[in-house]
């Protein structure tokens, strides 16, 4: 059996080399390479406490060619968190299933690492790594007066206002004088990437595209304003955005009449 390895970053690992506390986290089957035959795709990793476990780290992930049985070795760059899973479909419209590996970092941050490969012709691609993502979709949160909330980023060029009226008057008393206006200036955060969902949007196609997920926070991480929701396509190159949002939390209606 002939191996492969893909190194991300530089870092040499065969099964053979793998401890004996590396446990199969995920297992998923799909053509991947095009050639008409089931491919397997699995993903491996250490767990220090036993199968039991739920934190896993020198997280990898292994194709084995349906026809060949030859094995791919990729090491992903952030190996380490909880919950690691397999998404095999196809993102790049090529009509050929990608492989999506998703791994929770735990913690109140919510956030994941996120990564998307193309396998056409036994030749791996990178279509999507949430580091290179989260540096492209950065914004900044500002309380304004008169109790609403910006969500901006000047590199995209947008703006979003949330209304945070209804928070209550303990909440706004912390940031706002009697007369709406802010105290001081104070600063929010949307937070680095939290979800990562494929979505069929073209039923023709069984095509997938990518809604993904930030967290808009207040001063505290426990303070959720809303998301910034991101509507991601490929356009023959990269993820796009197709529709950038920002959706917030419900209220209690309260009757008028």
């Amino acid at each position: 059996m002939s191996w492969q390895f893909y190194e991300y970053p530089h870092q040499r690992m065969g099964m053979n080399t793998m401890p004996n506390t590396n446990f199969l986290l995920d297992m998923k089957q799909a053509d991947i390479n095009g050639d008409g035959i089931l491919d397997t795709v699995f993903l491996y990793g250490n767990k220090q406490g036993g199968a039991s476990a739920i934190f896993a780290d020198h997280i990898t992930l292994v194709i084995q060619d349906g026809y060949s049985h030859q094995k791919t070795v990729v090491s992903l760059k952030n190996n380490a968190g909880y919950n690691a899973r397999l998404f095999l479909g196809d993102f790049n419209k090529d009509h050929v299933a990608d492989i999506l590996v998703s791994i929770d970092s735990g913690g109140s941050g919510g956030y994941i690492s996120a990564y998307i490969y193309s396998f056409r012709d036994n030749d791996l691609r990178e279509l999507f790594d949430s580091e290179v993502y989260n540096r492209q979709y950065m914004f900044n949160v500002n309380y304004e007066d008169f109790y609403k909330v910006s969500v901006g980023s000047p590199q995209l060029d947008v703006l979003f206002t949330i209304d945070i009226s209804n928070k209550g008057a303990d909440y706004l008393s912390q940031y706002y004088n009697d007369n709406g206006k802010l105290k001081s200036p104070v600063q929010g955060e949307v937070l680095a990437l939290g979800g990562l969902y494929p979505i069929v949007t073209d039923l023709q196609s069984m095509s997938y595209d990518l809604i993904a997920l930030q967290r808009i926070i207040g001063t505290i991480n426990a303070d959720t304003l809303g998301y910034v929701e991101n509507l991601l396509t490929w356009n023959g190159t990269t993820f796009t955005s197709s529709r950038l949002m920002v959706s917030i939390p419900p209220t209690k209606l309260i009757a008028l009449y």
